[in-house]
């Protein structure tokens, strides 16, 4: 970073009415979980591509994921899925993780690879089917007390592809009735993120197919059941941010999955395909973040931002920093939004004027800020580059091939 390219910056911020010092703020506060598959090996439909050098068990992927978080300052925690991160001491994993720096974050329950569940998992027509899947949830509930976790996130792959296949109301209770068990064992500080999806891999309907499914769900479960938003699984041109806005006035927004896609969910890099909905989604937080409402500005405080990707053709360490940095720099934009501005055209009813206030802050390149704020925290400059340059993803490549994964 040049101090020029920043103390112009600087003005051009101060002359728009922004407080940079407030900007920094909010910035050096930004947390975003890494999950330990984006670490491991992956693949489509059709493969899992086998990388040298990816970790072999949990262990190593915290090893990879302190990588991220020592280069870019953005991400201690990290979300694991079970069975694929199954070890025999979670105190063990919970002490490597302490000691590298990190917590265990989210806890993600597996129901959609296991035989049985072909047909479903709590909504299977089986009650055997059903059981089983309810002893796997109370089961991440267990990890979770010895992970520390405060977070479940929750999705399902049950649905079905052809009319007349299930019984769709019959299902729904089914749901509910596993989940609730499953939400009498939270402890008070645990919460419940439900996930939705629009479709895959049901194709003729998904037993939560959307937010609003979600969030009947979570208002049916209590308050500690609330929504999550996983930016790939909406239909091609569903308003996200609009449904993020809705969400946290209704004090019911959990969290994020980020993630990009071209068609449906595609798990890309994060911002790779639109970043300006990124932006979007982010000016509705925070502009949440300025309301009067204290269970408003409590929901957005408590908004759990997680990675949710499976890099299959990238390499995974270098395809993570890319991925929080792109996060880091579509909030840094939406900070730069002046409100009172947008709130002054929107009084006028000036539609060009409004939209042009929000714009204006996404147009600004935000290069010098985040340079800034880093050199601040004793991180480098361009994290990617330190990485690149660093003799870490030489080193593990004594690993070989067969690591972790699907």
């Amino acid at each position: 970073m040049t101090d020029r390219a920043y103390v112009l910056f600087e003005e051009q911020q101060r002359a728009r009415g922004i407080d940079l010092e407030q900007v920094k703020k909010q910035l050096s506060s930004l947390r975003i979980e890494t999950p330990s598959w984006g670490y491991g090996d992956s693949g489509t439909r059709f493969k899992v591509f086998r990388k040298a050098g990816a970790p072999r068990n949990a262990f190593e992927k915290f090893e990879d994921a302190a990588q991220v978080h020592k280069l870019t300052g953005l991400c201690p925690s990290v979300a694991i899925h079970i069975p694929w991160d199954h070890v025999e001491d979670y105190g063990a994993l919970r002490s490597h993780a302490e000691g590298l720096g990190l917590t265990i974050g989210a806890v993600n329950p597996n129901l959609f690879q296991e035989e049985e569940y072909m047909l479903g998992s709590v909504t299977n027509t089986d009650a055997a089917v059903r059981r089983k899947a309810t002893e796997h949830l109370l089961e991440c509930v267990d990890i979770a007390k010895e992970t520390g976790s405060r977070d479940i996130s929750l999705w399902f792959a049950d649905g079905t592809n052809y009319p007349g296949q299930g019984d769709i109301r019959k299902r729904k209770a089914w749901m509910h009735e596993c989940l609730a068990e499953m939400y009498k064992a939270l402890t008070p500080r645990m919460r419940m993120l439900i996930e939705y999806k629009c479709f895959e891999p049901a194709f003729y309907h998904t037993d939560l197919a959307d937010w609003g499914m979600a969030y009947n769900l979570a208002l049916k479960l209590g308050p500690q059941a609330e929504v999550l938003v996983d930016t790939g699984h909406h239909l091609q041109g569903a308003n996200i941010e609009h449904i993020v806005a809705y969400l946290i006035d209704e004090k019911r927004l959990g969290g994020f999955h980020f993630n990009a896609r071209k068609y449906a969910d595609d798990d890309l890099v994060v911002g790779s395909m639109n970043p300006y909905e990124l932006f979007l989604i982010f000016y509705q937080i925070l502009c949440a973040g300025q309301d009067t409402d204290e269970a408003v500005r409590g929901t957005v405080d408590n908004i759990a931002y997680m990675i949710d990707q499976s890099h299959n053709i990238e390499m995974k360490i270098p395809a993570m920093i890319r991925s929080v940095l792109n996060v880091q720099n579509q909030y840094a934009k939406a900070l730069l939004v002046n409100h009172a501005e947008v709130a002054e055209a929107q009084e006028r009813r000036d539609v060009l004027g409004a939209e042009d206030a929000v714009r204006r802050a996404h147009e600004f390149d935000v290069t010098p800020l985040l340079q800034a704020i880093r050199e601040e925290q004793g991180l480098p400059a361009d994290p990617m580059k330190a990485y690149l340059e660093s003799d870490y993803g030489k080193s593990v490549m004594t690993r070989g091939k067969g690591g972790a994964g699907w």
